[in-house]
């Protein structure tokens, strides 16, 4: 490249450059900076302002200038704040940065700004004066005025989805349970996520004159999808128990129906437990058999204080395999005994103390020291040990129970 030698059009056009660059003086840069300056007395009182501030503002300099206080170009909010907390804040630290405050101007519109402040001093270290940079924040608070519209509307959002999810809930639970001669029912949904449909279920519903069915399960996974797992689950099973109420034969076809309905790459399964529940007029109470597709074991809390496991174990997943083994017991609910029935969101529950798993062995020694009780009662009680454990129980736990009264000897005292 060929340097300009002097004469030179194109070199005397590269000095007129020069010169009008050096022109730009301090005084112009203050005057028509792209944030707003102003200079004020220790009372307050405008005695400098940029031509960028009034534009913003819409004021003539003699309109503010020796006539206005910093103050009085804020809003009544700004001004109060302005008082209470910018000027004794300034006058402590003897500078303040990035305070939102909004600006009055002449047309009575507001103007967002960020305001920073600093006190000019002497050579002595007396204070002689206020300068105040101002940012026009009309643009961060448009954006700030986004998110909160965006905010709300996602809190709207979630109260929507939350409806919508116990609204789904709900009908996927009986909305009344069978009223049984002679027995007591109680049953209790704990729900762990108000986002998410989870998929635990029970009934109880009478079959054939003198005979009722229960069942209490659990299908994987939660949302949409296990929702419509549940609610196929819940009326193969009642539709199954009519045509054939033998409790094996009710869960062999619930397997069917789900290892038919549900194969490949999404096969979806679920863990039940089904009883028929038949009077026994020879010895009183009722005569129950339940069978058992992978679920955990009922408990039996017997009038005398005891309180066992009821062997439903080696029953296998629902709907995994397309003949599923089906554990069944069969055994006699007398007065005073209650049967409980439970989803493992109640044993799988984490504990406060050590963060272990609540556990089998835990839920028994619960059971022994509550019997004899009722239904209600221990119901009751598990809904209180689920609020004891609080956020440790990270998965929905269905619970239901049936319980004869005691007899008049059998009364506790």
């Amino acid at each position: 490249m060929m340097a300009t030698a002097p004469g030179d059009p194109d070199h005397d056009h590269e000095d007129r450059a020069f010169s009008a660059l050096l022109e730009d003086s301090a005084e112009d840069l203050y005057e028509n900076a792209p944030c707003g300056y102003l200079s004020t007395l220790l009372d307050g009182k405008i005695a400098k302002i940029n031509t960028t501030l009034l534009n913003w503002l819409g004021f003539e300099r003699g309109d503010l200038v020796g006539r206005r206080t910093f103050s009085e170009l804020l809003t009544v909010g700004g001004r109060l704040y302005h008082e209470t907390h910018f000027a004794p804040l300034l006058n402590m630290q003897g500078e303040i940065s990035g305070i939102a405050l909004e600006m009055k101007a002449a047309d009575g519109t507001r103007l967002p700004v960020l305001v920073s402040s600093t006190v000019k001093t002497g050579a002595d270290g007396q204070p002689l004066l206020i300068r105040t940079t101002v940012f026009d924040a009309r643009d961060r608070r448009a954006y700030e005025e986004e998110l909160l519209r965006a905010r709300r509307e996602s809190e709207q959002e979630r109260e929507r989805l939350e409806q919508l999810t116990t609204t789904l809930q709900e009908t996927l639970l009986p909305p009344a349970l069978a009223n049984v001669p002679g027995l007591d029912v109680a049953a209790h949904y704990h729900i762990a996520s108000v986002d998410e449909v989870g998929g635990d279920f029970y009934d109880l519903f009478p079959l054939a004159a003198g005979t009722w069915g229960l069942f209490l399960g659990d299908v994987c996974g939660k949302g949409a999808a296990a929702a419509a797992v549940t609610s196929l689950a819940r009326y193969t099973l009642r539709a199954a128990a009519v045509y054939d109420p033998d409790p094996a034969a009710v869960l062999a076809n619930l397997n069917t129906v789900l290892n038919h309905e549900y194969t490949g790459t999404d096969p979806r399964y679920c863990t039940v437990i089904f009883g028929v529940l038949t009077p026994d007029p020879d010895h009183g109470g009722f005569r129950i058999t339940l069978a058992g597709g992978g679920h955990p074991p009922a408990v039996l809390l017997r009038a005398d204080g005891t309180a066992d496991f009821l062997p439903t174990n080696g029953g296998q997943l629902i709907g995994v395999l397309p003949d599923a083994y089906i554990a069944t017991t069969t055994f006699r609910l007398g007065p005073g005994d209650a049967l409980l029935l439970y989803t493992d969101g109640l044993t799988e529950a984490h504990t406060a103390g050590r963060g272990d798993r609540y556990g089998d062995e835990a839920l028994l020694e619960f059971a022994r020291a509550l019997a004899p009780a009722t239904a209600a009662d221990t119901v009751d009680a598990v809904r209180r040990l689920l609020d004891t454990l609080g956020t440790g129980v990270d998965d929905d736990t269905a619970v239901l129970a049936v319980s004869l009264p005691p007899t008049d000897a059998e009364e506790r005292p």
